[in-house]
């Protein structure tokens, strides 16, 4: 078990923060570093060739199907199939590439892409729209080949963006729900955004109501209407998740962990834990161990 859960950053001395790499090169390697779960501050667009290895996302296998993409929002923790049999081009990009005002960071937040209101399952896309993408990727990697001038930031976001909105495009036709923006999702990607911030400390609605400056009731009919789930379901989702994430890949004592996640006393957690997945967190983390 490692020590720590690794966490990459983008490289700052890589001007702009957007990548396209091939996923055979970069396996040749870093291939020591992409089998152990790790996370990033970072955007990730996979667009895998003819290959159909088995993506780790936080404890959610994901079975690649040949010509198809992945999307992978940042600071989520995965890991690569220990065959390592990736083929095509992993597209990696940060918020301060992409988000040149208000309209874009809104864009990240809300497309069924990365967004955590709903799944990041791939999805099969056409010959055609595959084969798109493809010469996006190409196109990227061509202009930043180029000397760096004023036009070629505007370039590089236009390809990504276009690369973003085809997927987009592709992904709604397979039946998945295009959020409604509007004043309940507003005051849902509020409560996510203060939820990702706070729930190691704030562990009941009414904190998070108070912070808002909004009423438990108005908080939770917009969780309601947005994600069909009620506030509280999302707080024990955050902090549940982040206990497995600590259980399994990180080997402090549970003691240590139960103070980080917020919880004054260990028998509080391991009751906590128990109660939601029906084991003590020494059963997850031995299970785990044994996969």
């Amino acid at each position: 078990m490692p020590k720590e859960i690794k966490k990459y950053d983008f490289k700052p001395s890589v001007k702009p923060q957007l990548e396209v790499i091939s996923l055979q090169k970069l396996v040749a390697e870093h291939k020591q570093e992409l089998v152990k779960p790790h996370r990033t501050d970072f955007y990730h667009v996979f667009l895998f060739n003819n290959c159909s290895p088995i993506h780790l996302i936080d404890f959610n296998p994901i079975q690649i199907q040949p010509f198809t993409p992945l999307f992978i929002n940042k600071n989520r923790i995965h890991r690569f199939d220990p065959s390592l049999k990736y083929e095509g081009y992993l597209l990696v990009f940060t918020d301060n590439f992409f988000c040149t005002n208000s309209s874009d960071f809104n864009y990240l937040q809300s497309t069924v892409l990365f967004s955590d209101f709903t799944d990041n399952q791939g999805f099969q896309i056409g010959n055609k729209i595959f084969k798109q993408l493809y010469n996006i990727c190409n196109a990227i990697n061509t202009e930043l080949t180029l000397p760096a001038d004023k036009t070629q930031h505007a370039i590089l976001k236009n390809l990504l963006h276009n690369f973003l909105l085809i997927s987009e495009r592709e992904k709604l036709k397979h039946n998945f729900v295009e959020l409604k923006i509007g004043a309940d999702f507003d005051q849902a990607l509020r409560f996510k955004e203060l939820l990702e911030k706070n729930f190691k400390k704030l562990k009941n609605v009414e904190e998070y109501a108070k912070k808002l400056n909004i009423s438990e009731k108005r908080l939770r009919k917009a969780i309601l209407n947005t994600m069909d789930k009620a506030p509280k379901k999302l707080i024990d989702e955050r902090i549940l998740l982040e206990a497995k994430r600590l259980l399994a890949y990180d080997n402090k004592p549970i003691k240590e962990i139960c103070f980080e996640l917020g919880f004054e006393e260990p028998t509080n957690f391991i009751k906590y834990f128990r109660k939601h997945t029906g084991k003590t967190p020494s059963e997850f983390r031995e299970e785990f161990i044994q996969l």
